[in-house]
């Protein structure tokens, strides 16, 4: 069974199923032979079977059930009357499929099952003969010579011995020397045996309960974690010990109850190469599509929802993305357009990615489009970047098709897809290439009932916020937050790593009045839709599975929360909509605030470049140099004993990556104290690459501005001015990165896979 193909396990399972319910009905269709209700469901199960089974290539048992469906069909469209001969050798039948789906089971093939006297018995008997006739007599007899047989599944209950011994039985199965038909009932026995393996295997269960038993295990994690967090101001050590088993438990029958609603992606894949395939006809192109990631696996309820809009962002894709042969043929690329299919688990959520290799989408277009629907203006279309401009694909109403076709240019749909995904706490992005392609990426929760949460707090309540969309937090004290947070054009903005970050407080967006007065500034830096923003909150309490559930229409239709949650402690928090609250704080601003803001960040860029802050660092023998801060990657603390030398050049590992050296003192000739255990280390990056600047210490970061500069240079140096009332060299960083790696500013080496260089860590 272990080396049997999902597809042919399916299938088995499956068809055991309908046998039983076929013998049922057989019998039952005897006492109302005029029930075309019956005697369709009988058909249906029947060409079902010989559809599947000529498709895995199993002959005789299509053979078999194509025979016993031209029976059926006479019957049903009322050519042949229901007699007790033909039921008999319907069932007959029943029992020759079952037969031979056994051996499929046991030996994955049809083994030497004989099918050609009831393929004979059932032909005769459409034939319209004297009841009295030999042939018509020996059909009726067939079950009973063949009872044997036939009763191995019915006895299975009570035969206890042969159940017992037929995981060691396959194996003689290949050598049955003996033709008699006490030779066979081994066989049969082992078969029926063998179909225990994978019909008794799996279970059909309503999604109801599987919904009713998700819903429970929520109640567990939701006690679990109220006791979890009683017991830990608790010092009795037995009740410790229970509360982690507890825990323990509790976390293997979430993950238990969740993995029975997971299924793989194909389940709605396995419909597209067909709508692919009728589009691509009807639209006059030639589209192949490709699928990776199949067996990613995902819950039901979002398996379902997210059915339809990928079936839409296919057809789009084929409509709007793919050119006809003719056109493809003009731009350099072969006739036959590709549409690929990606998933795979990513960060805690599926990634779903729908790309075309086609003509791609031109922003120019789109923003054309937009002014001329009027959706946006002239002004506000000439402050947005490419990537907004693509995401108005998702504005209702809008479309670039040139006429409505039964296909397209209605300008319904995309907004819907969008709409669609958000509402089950997803997400949807456009990468696209004008002339080379476009990629649409859906980022969908693993899960909707029990997601891993941030709890913060904000203004004396508690919120919770889906750790899906957190990357990292910031906390700033009061000094600090003071210089860090800056405002422009009215906005507040944080500088994290060189890049800035808009702000966004909580109490604003709610109305409501911080109860933290020391300054002190906590941020969560969050991503929506591509774009990173921080949410100022009071203050982080912790981080924990929690429970979602719905809140009702009052509270839904502010549009800032996706739900709420009980926490450890049993207080009740709402569950924040990052989606809801990053449109509505990032993108309800006015034109004129929005180009206030743009003109006050180009001015604010200004005189940042004029004002140049500067890392101090000595070097020995008294000498300082400044370092322009933006240059700067990271310090760190090297010791000696890591150094190694690559030729005659010094290396550190760092990060996985190879490091080159520089020493400064010896660089500018300073040449200081002797070697100490831990080195002083200024990282800088740029592509990609690194390098490794040693100094003497770090002293302090100075602003610029009002510097005295001098234009004496020197090896080495741009000039000189004094900073912190001392004369201070200003280093030439480009040659002291070049000292360490002469090719570091080399396009051909950059672009070497395999080179020290190319190998460095993006840091």
């Amino acid at each position: 069974m272990d080396g049997l193909d999902d597809i042919v396990e399916e299938f088995l399972v499956e068809s055991h199923e309908n046998l039983d319910q076929l013998d049922t009905d057989l019998v039952a269709l005897e006492q109302e032979p005029n029930s075309r209700e019956r005697l369709s469901s009988i058909f249906r199960t029947i060409h079902t079977i010989k559809g599947t089974s000529g498709f895995l290539a199993f002959n005789r048992l299509e053979e078999v059930a194509h025979v016993g469906e031209n029976m059926l069909s006479r019957l049903r469209d009322g050519a042949l009357d229901l007699t007790p001969a033909r039921t008999s050798v319907l069932l007959r039948m029943v029992d020759t499929v079952r037969s031979l789906l056994a051996s499929i089971e046991a030996s994955g093939g049809e083994g030497n099952v004989d099918v050609s006297d009831v393929v004979a018995a059932i032909s005769a008997a459409m034939e319209d003969r004297p009841a009295e006739s030999p042939v018509e007599a020996a059909v009726v007899e067939a079950p009973v010579v063949q009872a044997p047989v036939a009763e191995v599944p019915a006895e299975e209950p009570v035969v206890e011995a042969p159940v017992a011994e037929t995981p060691a039985m396959p194996a003689p199965r290949p050598a049955p020397a003996a033709e008699t038909p006490e030779a066979e009932s081994a066989p049969a026995a082992a078969d029926a045996g063998a179909r225990r393996a994978v019909a008794d295997s799996t279970i059909r269960v309503d999604v109801d309960l599987l919904d009713e038993l998700m819903l429970l295990v929520g109640e567990l994690v939701l006690t679990r974690n109220q006791i979890v967090q009683y017991v830990g101001r608790s010092n009795d050590t037995d009740l410790v010990r229970a509360s982690q088993r507890l825990n323990l438990i509790a976390s293997e029958l979430q993950e238990g109850v969740m993995k029975t609603r997971m299924q793989p992606i194909d389940h709605i894949w396995s419909k597209l190469p067909r709508v692919v395939r009728d589009l691509g006809i009807q639209c006059g192109k030639s589209v192949r599509l490709e699928m990776e990631g199949k067996d990613t696996e995902l819950d039901k309820t979002l398996l379902e929802a997210v059915k339809d809009p990928l079936t839409h962002l296919v057809r789009n894709s084929v409509d709007h993305g793919i050119e006809t042969p003719d056109r493809r043929r003009e731009a350099g690329k072969p006739a036959e357009g590709v549409l690929t299919l990606r998933a795979k688990h990513e960060s805690g959520q599926v990634v779903v990615e729908v790309a075309d290799d086609g003509a791609g989408i031109d922003p120019a277009r789109i923003g054309a489009k937009a002014v001329e629907r009027g959706l946006v203006t002239d002004a506000q279309l000439a402050r947005m970047s490419p990537t907004d401009v693509l995401q108005m694909i998702f504005l209702p109403g809008f479309s670039t098709a040139a006429a409505v076709t039964n296909v397209s240019g209605r300008g319904v749909g995309m907004d819907v897809v969008k709409t669609n995904i958000e509402s089950i706490g997803g997400t949807i992005e456009v990468e696209s290439v004008a002339g080379t392609g476009t990629v649409c990426r859906l980022r969908i929760p693993l899960t909707l009932a029990i997601v891993p949460a941030l709890t913060v707090e904000c203004a004396g309540d508690r919120y919770a916020i889906p750790q899906i969309s957190l990357q990292e937090l910031v906390s700033l004290d009061a000094e600090k937050a003071a210089n860090a947070v800056e405002e422009v054009g009215g906005a507040p903005v944080y500088r994290l790593r060189g890049e800035l970050l808009p702000l966004v407080r909580l109490t604003d967006v709610l109305g409501l009045t911080s109860d933290r007065h020391d300054g002190h500034v906590v941020i969560a830096v969050l991503r929506s839709e591509g774009r990173r923003f921080g949410l100022v909150v009071d203050r982080v309490i912790n981080t924990e599975e929690i429970v979602v559930k719905a809140v009702g229409g009052q509270l839904k239709a502010i549009g800032l929360y996706s739900g709420a949650t009980v926490l450890g402690d049993g207080t009740v928090a709402l569950i924040l909509d990052v989606q809801a609250l990053a449109r509505r704080a990032l993108r309800t601003e006015s034109a004129e605030r929005q180009e206030a803001r743009v003109a006050a960040a180009v001015a604010a860029a200004d005189t940042e470049s004029q004002r140049e802050r500067m890392l101090l660092a000595a070097i020995g023998g008294g000498r300082r140099v400044a370092i322009p801060l933006d240059t700067v990657t990271r310090l760190e603390q090297v010791r000696l004993e890591n150094v190694e030398r690559v030729g005659n050049r010094e290396v550190v590992q760092y990060r996985g990556a190879i490091l080159p050296i520089v020493r400064l003192d010896r660089h500018l000739g300073a040449y200081g104290e002797a070697d100490r255990d831990v080195l002083e280390v200024i990282v800088y990056s740029d592509h990609g690459r690194s390098v490794a600047i040693v100094v003497e210490e770090i002293l302090d970061i100075v602003d610029g501005e009002a510097a005295i500069r001098s234009d004496i240079e020197d090896m080495g140096l741009l000039g000189s001015a004094v900073l912190g009332d001392k004369v201070t060299e200003l280093l030439d960083v480009r040659a002291a990165i070049l000292a360490a790696d002469p090719a570091f500013y080399s396009t051909t080496t950059t672009s070497t896979p395999h080179g020290v260089a190319a190998s460095l860590l993006e840091v």
